[in-house]
């Protein structure tokens, strides 16, 4: 793919759970961004179902992009098969998997299909850079230790590989030989062990492992969760919304804001004080458990995602992990830069696109 002149730009849609951001970017720099909010009544819907009035909302931004500049439109990465990290070209095969909800229902499954009907208005190629599904485990990460269950690569892929690459750039690394352990602190949170770029092991953020966070559950005492499950109060699905939406601090303390939670702590509630410290108690252990699968031989831990705004809760944090080597706190979240550096990428030939292909595990 020759290499765009050096005017050009791409366009970053990014349909998130209530809104839809838009950005556009040149190789060097960020030219605007903008941000739709969505009424709550359309979003109960079908993802595939919304995309009539998220188009809606970002095309006013379409006309903010100079005439003829366009080189490329990327979309934020849905739930798809397991895949290797990397810019994927949209394709027919990807279109079909986020249509059919194939591997989950979520907003983000229309970026990759926003981005694909910007693009053929344009005459530009479309893409997606590291979904969600990013899957890069080594073998022993895999197993559960229960045949018929698999431990699942899912995490905030796109800013944790977007982070190690800054901080290894910043520390004058070599990307592909820099290891870090990650930790994306948001409404759910992925703790990675990052070797060489690649997320070698990670806990489950959404249903699985790991932390509890402001809304979700994190690793479980098993008879518990099955005492929950066959209790007669619940159904498979009305558990998992509350293991996924009305726990940790949501379940304990009546909020999902870890700013008012703060400030209960400061006030001296102790139930808060409890729930909050259990919280840094559990990122920590599981940083620790991370670095163990790096051997210990990390460069630094990273945080990173919306929570890591927090002075304090970093502080806390790298109190308890300071044995492990440095901490670097990169605060929110580097997703609509990373979605346009992997395209530039690509399009000034650093790296290849990659092809979805059904039904291949990995590509």
């Amino acid at each position: 793919m020759s290499a765009p002149p050096f005017a050009a730009t791409v366009l970053v849609i990014n349909p998130g759970s209530t809104s839809t951001q838009t950005a556009l970017f040149t190789r060097d720099q960020e030219v605007w961004r903008e941000e739709q909010q969505h009424d709550p009544a359309n979003l109960d819907q079908f993802a595939w179902e919304q995309l009539g009035f998220r188009f809606a909302a970002i095309a006013a931004s379409l006309t903010r992009i100079p005439s003829g500049s366009l080189a490329a439109v990327v979309g934020r990465g849905g739930a798809l098969k397991p895949v290797a990290g990397g810019t994927y070209e949209v394709n027919d095969a990807m279109l079909d998997d986020l249509q059919n909800a194939r591997y989950g229902n979520h907003a983000a499954n229309l970026g990759a299909i926003l981005a694909q009907q910007v693009a053929r208005r344009q005459a530009v190629p479309a893409f997606i850079v590291d979904p969600v599904t990013t899957d890069e485990f080594e073998p022993e990460a895999r197993l559960s230790g229960v045949p018929e269950i698999e431990r699942r690569c899912r995490s905030h892929a796109l800013n944790i590989k977007a982070v190690g690459r800054q901080v290894a750039a910043d520390l004058g690394l070599d990307p592909a030989a820099a290891d870090f352990v990650v930790a994306h602190l948001g409404g759910g949170i992925s703790v990675a062990a990052l070797k060489g770029g690649r997320i070698v092991d990670v806990n489950d953020g959404l249903l699985g492992m790991g932390p509890f966070s402001a809304e979700r559950a994190g690793a479980l005492p098993i008879e518990g969760l099955l005492d929950l499950a066959y209790g007669g109060e619940y159904t498979c699905e009305k558990l998992k919304q509350k293991l996924s939406r009305a726990s940790g601090f949501q379940g304990y303390l009546g909020t999902n804001d870890l700013l008012v939670v703060l400030d209960r702590v400061a006030t001296g509630d102790e139930p808060a004080q409890l729930v909050y410290q259990t919280m840094v108690y559990q990122i920590a252990k599981e940083i620790g458990a991370q670095a163990a699968a790096l051997g210990g031989k990390q460069d630094a831990v990273i945080l990173t995602g919306g929570m890591a705004r927090s002075e304090k809760l970093c502080d806390d944090i790298k109190t308890k992990v300071a044995f492990l080597g440095p901490t670097v706190v990169i605060s929110g979240s580097l997703e609509m830069s990373a979605l346009a550096q992997g395209v530039w990428r690509v399009l000034d030939g650093e790296e290849e696109a990659r092809k979805y292909v059904w039904p291949d595990y990995i590509v």
